[in-house]
């Protein structure tokens, strides 16, 4: 009945979630997904008669799915859309992965990329139970600003040594007389 901390269950997926119960009340936690259980339609489905909860902010439970009105997922994107996202088809273009205008001062694109880099970065993330699709997405974005600033880095370093080889004097070969 609880099958938890079975060898199969070793690495449990938590799957952000808002639960009705019957009785009325509401409450937004994560469901407990084991190995075997990938989303939350496997754990719903699954043949056990208690899901695993864990309240925001609470402990764990397990939850008489007989008690269960309604389950909704939380702000997770679908993995499709995901997977869909990390393809990268389409070329890098690195004003608009970093949301800057071509015109962007090197202040603007530093500043986005910081931005950015702090937003996506999975270590900002490191304890939320997330599923796998969104930690690969989390690094694939990370890669994709890294290397959308480190192009426009090695746009800006060419232009000002372009700027510095015109503007320094050349010298000047003597002439020869025949």
């Amino acid at each position: 009945m609880f099958e938890r901390l079975t060898a199969e269950n070793v690495n449990p997926l938590a799957i952000p979630a808002e639960i009705r119960f019957a009785d009325g009340n509401v409450a937004k936690g994560k469901v407990i997904a084991g190995a075997a259980q990938r989303s939350l339609a496997d754990v719903l489905n699954s043949s056990s008669q208690f899901v695993e909860f864990e309240a925001y902010g609470g402990d764990a439970a397990f939850v008489a799915k007989s008690r269960i009105a309604e389950v909704k997922p939380l702000g997770v994107p679908k993995g499709i859309n995901l997977k869909a996202r990390l393809a990268g088809n389409e070329p890098l273009n690195p004003y608009a992965v970093l949301g800057v205008p071509q015109n962007a001062t090197p202040e603007q694109i530093r500043k986005a990329y910081v931005t950015l880099a702090k937003s996506y970065h999975p270590d900002r993330y490191a304890t939320a139970e997330l599923p796998p699709e969104v930690l690969e997405y989390l690094f694939t974005m990370v890669r994709r600003i890294n290397a959308a600033h480190a192009a426009l880095e090695n746009v800006r370093k060419a232009q000002a040594n372009a700027a510095a080889t015109q503007a320094a004097p050349r010298p000047h070969a003597p002439s020869q007389a025949h």
